[in-house]
């Protein structure tokens, strides 16, 4: 079986280095990538496929310079977000500042290091995390000094959130801020250190609110019949059954939170939560949104993912990023695995320790904390094709997404999304036959039952006519045929 796997996986990355060569304007040779660029399919069997993005260089602080000046290197960042207005915001934890780049990311526009704190010079220690919101506010989890420090565009402090007040908090707890994020309200959600109630909430005048979306832990019947009957000492040493931590986080326009999370299971390492906090994400055919599923027989993939970040990017398409092997998952708004990149390693394109990843310009970035730099990728016409096919049916426009469709399956034709994307183009122009053939290329059982019902309840209405006609026939027939009957019967007792 291992050995079959490898054999496929020869000839899928063989097929998606051809097909890549052939692509203008990469910045990378498909030759060269470092990594497998795969799916899977409905029996979760892997499925190596061309790739959606290829590596198109990296940015490091030893190649800016502001002023003038060399920054100098980035060291152990952490975070980094795109601004409403383009500019792209690095959280360089290391050396306690918030480094500013334009929107192609090659000039400085500010560094950030002190801010005036009621008359006094300030500055952060070990700024985590970094967020701007629509206002253009910039919010910097300042993890070491325990606070959310809110900047103007122009450095000016708009308010300090910190010590936060509430009933539910243990006496003595320390706000150590890693992640943030604002919503259209300026609500502020933060991820903190050891907090495994949820993601804390903030109003916008900086006072505690509530928890959010706190990740419930369901104890099984076993193990609930065994710890009756283990010893104190052996429960002692069980596994604490406490909460997870989130790990990244982001919002899209509608207010939505998309959280990741570290996930042992490997079923939900991500999750969507609405303004109540209520998990509303779908997950797919598979019925998982937790990265590599659990294959047999190969450790290269085998086991679940560790999501460290997730970035919402457009039309219901989100990534995430897992630290364990350094892959990009990327989903659209109906859970559906789309396509999957990255790798850990010291060539381009790897990562040593990948923290955080962002939509900037339509490229994917990633922020590597031991490499102390941005690995920039950039779409190929695969993932082009798919991002924009999954963008039209977001819009509800299934006929226009068959074309780019019908071109995925050209380079990839054992591509099940593609299948089911014109399966579905079908079943909403009402040719069900056509459907069903497209939905069951695409194993969606879901939507083939709806074709199927739906092109039986369409023969059914088109020839009704004829079913009552022939029932009509046959009662007719079976009436006669006894009136007959009986007059034969009849006949022959007055003989």
């Amino acid at each position: 079986m291992k050995k079959m796997i490898q054999l496929k996986k020869i000839l899928s990355l063989s097929l998606a280095v051809f097909v890549l060569a052939l692509l203008p304007g990469e910045s990378v040779s498909a030759t060269s990538l470092p990594y497998d660029t795969y799916n899977y399919d409905y029996r979760e069997d892997i499925h190596f496929t061309p790739a959606a993005y290829v590596p198109a260089g990296t940015v490091s602080g030893k190649s800016l310079t502001y002023n003038g000046e060399p920054i100098g290197n980035f060291v152990t960042p952490q975070d980094l977000c795109k601004a409403p207005d383009g500019k792209v915001y690095i959280a360089d934890t290391g050396n306690n500042r918030i480094v500013v780049l334009d929107s192609r990311m090659r000039n400085v526009e500010n560094i950030i290091t002190t801010f005036d704190n009621n008359g006094k010079e300030d500055e952060f220690a070990q700024p985590y995390g970094i967020y701007v919101s629509q206002r253009g506010w910039i919010y910097v989890a300042d993890s070491q000094h325990n606070r959310v420090v809110v900047l103007e565009q122009d450095g000016t402090l708009v308010q300090i959130v910190e010590n936060p007040v509430s009933e539910s908090l243990e006496d003595g707890y320390v706000f150590v801020p890693l992640k943030v994020t604002v919503d259209y309200a300026d609500r502020v959600y933060v991820i903190a250190q050891n907090m495994f109630e949820g993601i804390m909430v903030f109003e916008s005048d900086g006072n505690f609110a509530s928890f959010f979306g706190t990740i419930e832990v369901e104890i099984s019947l076993w193990d609930k019949f065994w710890q009756r009957l283990a010893t104190k000492e052996e429960r002692a040493n069980q596994m604490l059954y406490i909460p997870t931590e989130f790990t990244g986080i982001d919002i899209d326009p509608d207010g939505f939170v998309y959280a990741s999370n570290i996930d042992a299971t490997g079923v939900q390492g991500v999750r969507r939560l609405n303004p109540r906090g209520e998990d509303v994400i779908k997950k797919g055919e598979n019925g998982n949104v937790g990265g590599d599923l659990w294959i047999n027989g190969t450790t290269d993939y085998a086991g679940a993912s560790q999501f460290t970040d997730v970035v919402y990017r457009d039309n219901g398409i989100y990534s995430c990023l897992d630290r364990k092997r350094g892959r990009i998952f990327t989903y659209d708004h109906e859970g559906n695995l789309l396509y999957i990149f990255g790798g850990l390693g010291t060539q381009q394109g790897t990562f040593s320790m990948p923290v955080a990843i962002e939509d900037i310009g339509g490229r994917l970035v990633v922020l590597d904390a031991t490499r102390a730099e941005i690995i920039v990728f950039q779409e190929t016409e695969y993932g082009r094709l798919i991002n924009e096919a999954v963008s039209l049916r977001y819009d509800g426009d299934e006929t226009a997404a068959v074309a780019l469709w019908e071109r995925v399956l050209e380079l990839d034709e054992n591509n099940e999304l593609a299948n089911s994307g014109i399966g579905k183009a079908y079943l909403t122009a009402g040719d069900y036959v056509s459907a069903m053939h497209y939905l069951k290329l695409g194993m969606n059982r879901d939507y083939y039952s709806v074709a199927y019902r739906r092109y039986r309840n369409s023969f059914l209405t088109q020839n009704a006519s004829y079913f009552l006609t022939g029932i009509v026939v046959i009662l007719i027939a079976v009436f006669v045929g006894k009136r007959i009957i009986k007059k034969k019967k009849g006949g022959a007792q007055d003989e």
